[in-house]
């Protein structure tokens, strides 16, 4: 069976589900392989009140027995505490206590007026509820499951903020593991201490301003096992897999790996990681501008994936839209909202970059326990290795 996930949920409603389904039986987890995500997915300067309101743990209400998966479905719950003050009216499952009046300013860079034509509804709620990015807290729980599984065979993902709005940290290409101890404390979540600063003076002014940021993050995977994805067919090359999954988190508007956009302006002598072999580490590329990936394949460089994240598009100063019943100009719908995300985001995107390998690594290697994906790994890399 192939690993998917699925979630349901809206940000207002009772809770957050999440369903796994493919996970080989016998993987050990613990609830901080999930919780402690959620936590760091909470973090970052310019969240808003919500953040104050939820504090994310899983619950576990299948597929998990003595802190083993057992092969069945994997189902996960994040409770939304804030259910509790919409529970009456506004987001009552059955009938509401008292009419609620529908909301009908769509928000420009929401999915608001695309969602209530295709939905052909009146009300923007039903349809900003499950846009919202709180969805992502189920997409963080599949990603720490997904986790537990890459770090049983050595790969370890991580994240840390490049760019807030103007503001940009030094790009390095020679990250290593230990680099990212202690990013969860940066405010932005930076590893460079001065762009930091002024990464958070620029969320400060843009919320002094009633204004919003986006930014770039970046997810490194370390020691990727080589041969992870496939070039027999474009839906099988990780590169467009990982592509599709970034892109799928809201406000994410754009996707590099490796170098990127740099290597449409440069000579392929240039752009190409050479090949190396050595008796201490086989063969090896002393470059990594393709990010790790070659013809849709990882080859054991570490993965590289940098994502654009667009201005959160709830602003305390609405901008210009059209009510869609009266169709007079107004200004839009105010909910509220973060000053930047951006750190946040990052987060997720190890999630979803962590479920991709996961997908990968258990198409490749197959098995119903982790005791038989084990087996296989072992043998691959002794022939890797000889």
């Amino acid at each position: 069976m192939a690993l998917t996930y699925r979630t349901a949920g809206e940000s207002h409603g009772p809770a957050l589900t999440t369903i796994i389904e493919g996970l080989p039986a016998g993987l050990p987890l613990t609830p901080d392989d999930i919780d402690a995500d959620l936590a760091r997915r909470q973090l970052g300067y310019g969240r808003g009140g919500r953040q104050k309101i939820e504090t994310d743990r899983v619950q576990v209400t299948a597929g998990i027995r003595h802190g083993r998966t057992l092969g069945s479905p994997v189902a996960l719950m994040v409770m939304n505490r804030d259910f509790a003050n919409w529970s009456e009216d506004r987001m009552a499952i059955w009938e509401p206590a008292s009419e609620v009046e529908p909301i009908t300013l769509p928000r420009p860079g929401h999915a608001d007026l695309a969602g209530m034509q295709k939905y052909e509804t009146d009300d923007l709620r039903n349809i900003l509820e499950r846009a919202s990015a709180r969805e992502t807290a189920a997409r963080v729980a599949a990603g720490g499951v997904a986790k537990a599984l890459l770090r049983r065979y050595g790969m370890e993902v991580r994240s840390h903020v490049v760019q807030v709005g103007p503001e940009e940290a030094p790009r390095r290409d020679d990250l290593s593991l230990s680099d990212f101890d202690g990013v969860d404390e940066s405010p932005v979540r930076a590893l460079d201490a001065e762009a930091s600063d002024r990464m958070r003076a620029a969320i400060k002014a843009a919320g002094q301003a009633s204004d919003t940021l986006g930014g770039i993050f970046e997810i490194w995977v370390f020691d990727p096992i080589p041969g992870l994805g496939s070039h027999v067919s474009g839906d099988a090359r990780l590169d467009g897999r990982i592509g599709q999954a970034m892109l799928g988190i809201q406000a994410i508007k754009g996707v590099e790996l490796g170098a990127g956009f740099e290597l449409g302006r440069i000579r392929g002598s240039e752009a190409h990681d050479e090949i190396f072999w050595s008796e201490d580490r086989g063969y090896h590329r002393r470059t990594n501008r393709s990010g790790g990936l070659e013809g849709g394949m990882t080859h054991g460089a570490p993965l590289v994936v940098r994502a654009a994240m667009k201005p959160i598009a709830t602003l305390s100063r609405p901008l210009a839209s059209v009510d869609v019943h009266s169709k007079e100009a107004t200004a839009a719908f105010k909910e509220r909202s973060d000053i930047c995300a951006v750190p946040a985001a990052a987060v997720i995107g190890e999630a979803v970059v962590a479920f991709v390998l996961a997908q990968a690594l258990v198409d490749k290697f197959g098995g119903d326990s982790v005791a038989s994906l084990d087996a296989a790994v072992d043998r691959y890399r002794a022939v890797l290795a000889s």
